[in-house]
């Protein structure tokens, strides 16, 4: 991997003093919060947003399509739920699913569930079938609550719940305004929770940092969903951490067309917004050619992001309206370094608060100093250390202990699992195992194993590299997808580009293969494979030039803007599995090439030599 010019010097962190001096009020108040309690200490996202509807009950909280909440009405919208779910006999522990959309129904039950120390099961609404089924299975829930829009899916799979299950609607209105008419089998949530009090529930101050909040699922390399617990705890160090050094205020609106199922949006959006009595602005579902315009017609002054949202905006056309906005800093994940500067320079974004972290693992950096590329600065204790990619584990020494790396060096990032950064885990026992390293530096201590390759920048900083998984050995050598992947999307003629390895019969390692998708206009005959192969060996080392490419005219995505790279790995080069015209670049030869029946069969004989 090629290494990095982006290590940080004791003279870069005094530059960047002042810029955080402003900030300090904020961020001791949020990390005091996150830290400075006990374990029956009252806690989590019902207390902090009860404490900012207490501050702020007028202030605007939640901004939907034409719809817009106070702190107080949204928390009087949440009682009211809360305490219907009392009447029926939910109590801390229980798990109630949820399959909505991006809209108030949604933060109101979450807010409600929270109140009585529930857990909230946040479905991936862009599941379906068996794998819609496996998931609510997973956290064997008291009741689910259905939004209208899902009903056709949810009713699929309805048969294979458990028989007590209860099922809740909310119809696709603004059902505070009209609750509409739930189909049979399903109770109107809208017309139960109605007549019931808006003052708050008592039950708030009951929960504690190991009560469980959410599940959220994660997809993993491989297999089914995961459920992952999130707890109170861990959602009030990020409220204390990451919303805090968001530092937004009540003239700010972050807007976030995320899919608030998973915790980018749920819990790193969301806590900024409430940390500083902000409000959170939000759509069903994103929208390149409409998010400059949600963003005038909300005005936002601050963005939550994923990288592919923000390669997404690059790819659209330039137009005047890209700095005619107030948005002056961003917070999310998976800005990718070729892009960085060109999009703070297009969209005239000041501050990119990049942040690390996993649904399931116990370490978390965030941008403080608003340095470039980097995910910036972890308080969690961790450690960056050597590891073998063919024998897939952490490099030990004559004593069994593992050995951290050098400065601008990559390697294996650990969280150290200690009580004040637990290990939450999965509900698969076996899977917490598996996530764990033992007796890493000293006898009896333990780590999480994160599966992220990260890059030590100095002075707790580090820079995502990878993840194992995508990251393959060819010719002898690391090839990282991500680097790749950002080569082939500088190339003026490729729009897009998901890189992984492949297995070639008969030979060590796996190949390069890269699915990418033409710029606009640009066809498979115009292009001159001839320089596009010169153009990739100008850029790239040798080992890491793709042998193959997938053309594709759009490159699938899942829910949550990630490429779905098991598939792609799965279906490889091969012909009877793939519709798209296939290149390769064969040995002794300085182009690419339409991958044939004839040469498919003959890289099968093993006839070349890669």
């Amino acid at each position: 991997m090629k290494p990095s010019s982006d290590t940080i010097k004791l003279s870069d962190i005094f530059q960047k003093i002042p810029q955080v001096l402003p900030k300090l009020p904020h961020i001791a108040s949020g990390l005091s919060q996150a830290y400075l309690r006990g374990a029956k200490t009252p806690t989590g996202l019902a207390v902090a947003f009860e404490k900012t509807a207490q501050r702020f009950p007028e202030r605007p909280a939640l901004f939907f399509e034409k719809q817009q909440f106070s702190y107080q009405k949204l928390n009087q919208w949440a009682n009211q739920i809360g305490h219907y779910f009392l009447a029926q006999g939910i109590q801390k522990g229980d798990v109630v699913a949820l399959m909505l959309s991006n809209r108030p129904e949604f933060f109101a039950s979450i807010l409600a569930l929270a109140k009585i120390g529930a857990i909230s099961a946040l479905l991936n609404t862009s599941q379906s079938g068996k794998v819609l089924s496996h998931s609510i299975r997973l956290v064997q829930p008291k009741a689910v609550i259905v939004g209208e829009e899902y009903h056709a899916i949810f009713d699929e799979i309805r048969p294979e719940l458990h028989e007590n299950t209860v099922l809740y609607w909310f119809a696709d209105t603004e059902t505070l305004k009209e609750q509409g008419t739930a189909p049979q089998g399903y109770l109107n949530l809208a017309n139960c929770a109605h007549p019931f009090p808006e003052f708050n529930t008592t039950t708030t101050k009951r929960t504690h940092s190991k009560d469980g909040l959410f599940y959220i699922y994660t997809s993993g390399t491989t297999g089914l969903p995961k459920a992952v617990i999130f707890n109170h705890g861990r959602w009030t160090l990020a409220f204390g951490t990451y919303g805090h050094v968001l530092n937004l205020n009540q003239n700010d609106v972050l807007y976030a067309p995320l899919p608030m199922y998973h915790a980018t949006g749920i819990v790193v959006c969301w806590c900024g917004v409430i940390a500083g009595g902000a409000a959170l602005a939000t759509r069903r579902k994103y929208s390149s050619s409409q998010f400059w315009s949600d963003v005038r017609e909300f005005d936002a002054s601050a963005l939550g992001y994923v990288g592919e949202i923000c390669r997404y905006l690059l790819d659209t056309p330039a137009s005047p309206q890209d700095q005619q906005h107030r948005v002056s800093k961003m917070i999310g994940n998976g800005m990718r370094p070729n892009i960085w500067h060109t999009f703070k320079q297009r969209f005239a974004v000041h501050e990119i608060l990049e942040m690390y972290a996993s649904s399931e693992g116990n370490v978390g950096f965030s941008n403080l100093l608003n340095f470039d590329n980097t995910i910036g600065f972890s308080p969690t204790p961790f450690a960056i250390v050597q590891y073998d990619q063919e024998k897939n584990q952490p490099i030990r020494d004559a004593k069994g202990f593992c050995q951290p790396v050098r400065k601008g060096d990559v390697g294996l990032l650990i969280g150290k699992i200690t009580r004040r950064s637990p290990f939450d885990g999965y509900t698969d026992a076996e899977k917490n195992r598996a996530a764990i390293l033992q007796d890493v530096f000293k006898q009896g201590d333990a780590y999480f194993n994160s599966g992220d390759l990260v890059r030590n920048l100095g002075f707790r900083h580090a820079q995502f590299v990878d993840r194992l998984g995508d990251t393959f050995r060819w010719k002898g050598e690391n090839v990282s997808t991500a680097e790749v992947e950002g080569i082939l999307c500088d190339h003026p003629l490729i729009n897009e580009a998901v890189v992984y390895g492949v297995e070639i019969p008969q030979t060590n390692g796996r190949a390069g293969m890269a699915s990418i998708s033409l710029a606009t206009g640009m066809t498979l005959d115009q292009l001159d494979l001839g320089a596009l192969w010169q153009d990739l060996k100008q850029a790239l080392p040798a080992y890491a030039i793709p042998i193959f490419l997938r053309i594709q005219d759009q490159l699938e995505t899942t829910s949550t803007f990630k490429y779905p790279k098991q598939k792609l790995k799965s279906q490889g080069f091969d012909l009877a599995q793939c519709e798209d015209t296939i290149l390769v670049y064969l040995p002794q030869t300085q182009t690419y090439a339409v991958l044939s029946d004839e040469i498919f069969a003959l890289i099968q004989q093993y006839h070349y030599r890669f």
